[in-house]
């Protein structure tokens, strides 16, 4: 071994990530995932001792949530985890059905069968993270699916469109796979957009997407309401 490579062989490498990213990536999967509660507040000096980090960092990351709509700062009780809002849920699944509808017409369109495969493997993933009970992984697999629908036909812009409201759509994502039979009826809803693109059918995809967006709407409506009821 050359001293070259003996002085390469045991340095510790950079972490790709700063510790503010770490700290954000951490507080925002615990509120996507329900560890954090909606309107549960988030106390600077408990979030610095459960997170090993400064409350400089937390003050970022709580500012950066509070961006993206996952967390509220009230006057005179600080920052809270966001509730829900029933209405602007149905404004994001809105918006979901026409970007992601004329998305999986277009990749129908274009008769590709890289689509087809890329979105299979997307798909079989969210099957088998749903067997696991890896709902992290559902949701991961799940953006992924998404996101070839859009980049395979060169649609960045909708795209960036939907990435913005992904953290939103993802928190109530977290809700509605959770509920009864979703594992096997959102899967199979999904399906049928895939199946649609196979055959070259832009109509039929489009239709397959809306119905899918409004299913997962339905759904996170009655979950919302539920949730009113009992606070």
């Amino acid at each position: 071994m050359t001293a070259a490579s003996r002085g390469t062989a045991i340095r510790v490498e950079r972490p790709t990530k700063t510790l503010r990213e770490l700290a954000l990536d951490k507080v925002r999967d615990a509120i996507v995932d329900g560890y954090f509660r909606p309107g549960e507040r988030l106390v600077e000096r408990d979030l610095c001792a459960q997170l090993g980090v400064s409350r400089t960092i937390v003050r970022e990351v709580l500012r950066h949530l509070e961006s993206e709509g996952l967390v509220d700062n009230l006057p005179n009780k600080g920052p809270i985890v966001a509730r829900l809002d029933l209405d602007e849920a149905k404004q994001i699944y809105e918006i979901r059905g026409a970007l992601e509808g004329m998305a999986a017409r277009l990749c129908a369109e274009r008769r590709d069968p890289a689509i087809v495969e890329a979105l299979e493997t997307s798909l079989k993933g969210i099957r088998k993270s749903y067997v696991a009970k890896d709902m992290p992984g559902v949701l991961a697999h799940t953006s992924s699916f998404y996101q070839t629908l859009f980049s395979k036909v060169d649609r960045s812009v909708a795209w960036g469109v939907v990435n913005l409201l992904t953290v939103r759509i993802n928190h109530l994502r977290s809700m509605t796979i959770k509920t009864k039979n979703r594992d096997i009826e959102g899967p199979a809803q999904m399906e049928k957009i895939v199946e649609a693109i196979r055959q070259g059918d832009g109509e039929a995809a489009y239709k397959a997407a809306l119905d899918h967006v409004a299913s997962a709407s339905a759904i996170a409506e009655a979950v919302l309401i539920a949730q009113k009821s009992v606070e």
